[in-house]
């Protein structure tokens, strides 16, 4: 079996010891005699993994029992409409930080709802970097403040979160959900979309204040109201069962690597091979992101040529480094290097950007 350094936004690379962990347990799962994809979700041993996949989320982020888990479907794109759904009334407005591609798509969902207010953009600057606390303006009609954490496709990132008073903040933490220490208890509601850092496609993680989620209207369709969802404790429908146990088993793997502390060490001396590469050399290597939002998950990078990028990607590939295309909104290179992607593989693309450096300098 030849496994190659899966550089992609997402679906992205998963731990392998949780995927050995998986393959030994696809046709007998916990002793029941079936595989977890064939298991009711009713079933006591499903329903202990739910229960654990929560406790564990909420530990390695340490929330107490004031917040809820909820695992549920449709992705992050569907939290763009839940959230003004569920808390943007008629009188308010729904604040919107807009540093991504993504955060506008949310903005725009909002705007079918209720109204909205950009209270920042770096949309005209290509989305190269997040603000500082006083670039945003907040306002007193504000039902919420909603950011996007980790901006996938320009490779920019939040580190320190904006202070909103008593408005509510909302996340969507979708490519760096669980990828260091985080302040989680100034979020009223947090969503991520697994299939980037710590779970298969198909299940969307959502942590929330258990008080900010009571009260929903009875008027909202079932299945959009976060309430009846945290209620049911995510077992209202059948939920996205096997992506649930992914996520569990990599919220276990973090805590057996020493939590986010130290996931998070390890993710910066990951990030710092590429970006040295980089900054080394600027004339060629051409770094998207302004250096003090610069992400951890996504390194986005061009070439002086799109012909030297489409071999770039071309020879890595070649290599067994796979997944550097760009976005196909922005082209350019992109290394997505989530919690499981090992070091290795990030000083392998770094000795690759070099070697390739060397030979096309003067192209």
């Amino acid at each position: 079996m030849a496994r190659v350094f899966n550089f992609s936004a997402g679906p992205a690379v998963l731990p392998l010891e949780v995927l050995q962990e998986v393959q030994t347990e696809m046709l007998d799962f916990a002793g029941t005699g079936m595989s977890i994809l064939e298991m009711s979700h009713r079933a006591p041993a499903y329903e202990k993994v739910n229960s654990e996949a929560e406790a564990d989320i909420k530990e390695l982020l340490g929330l107490k029992d004031d917040y809820c888990v909820l695992f549920l479907g449709g992705g992050a794109s569907l939290q763009f409409s839940m959230v003004p759904l569920n808390f943007l009334p008629q009188g308010k407005k729904g604040g919107y930080i807009i540093t991504s591609t993504f955060s506008d798509k949310a903005l725009q969902e909002a705007k079918k709802v209720g109204e909205t207010k950009i209270l920042f953009s770096s949309k005209e600057q290509g989305y190269n970097r997040v603000p500082r606390q006083e670039e945003i303006a907040l306002d007193a009609d504000l039902a919420y403040v909603h950011l996007t954490g980790n901006n996938t496709i320009e490779g920019t990132e939040f580190f320190d979160y904006p202070e909103t008073g008593t408005i509510p903040l909302i996340g969507d933490l979708s490519s760096d959900i669980l990828s260091r220490p985080i302040e989680a208890e100034k979020f009223s509601l947090i969503y991520a979309g697994a299939q980037k850092n710590i779970g298969p496609g198909g299940v969307v993680v959502v942590i929330a204040r258990k008080e900010f989620v009571t009260g929903r209207s009875k008027s909202l369709p079932t299945m959009l109201n976060y309430e009846v969802h945290m209620e049911n404790k995510s077992l209202y429908n059948t939920p996205p069962v096997f992506g649930v146990y992914i996520v569990g088993k990599v919220a276990k793997w973090l805590k057996r690597q020493g939590g986010l502390a130290a996931i998070c060490e390890r993710n910066k001396e990951k990030a710092a091979l590429i970006y040295n590469v980089l900054d080394a050399l600027p004339d060629f290597y051409r770094g998207y992101a302004d250096k003090d939002s610069r992400s951890l998950m996504n390194v986005t990078f061009g070439l002086p040529t799109q012909e030297l990028e489409e071999r770039f990607a071309y020879e890595a590939t070649a290599l067994g480094l796979d997944g550097l295309k760009g976005h196909r909104s922005v082209g350019g290179l992109r290394a997505s290097i989530y919690n499981a992607m090992p070091q290795e593989g990030c000083s392998l693309l770094a000795d690759f950007m070099l070697k390739f450096y060397k030979e096309h300098k003067n192209c």
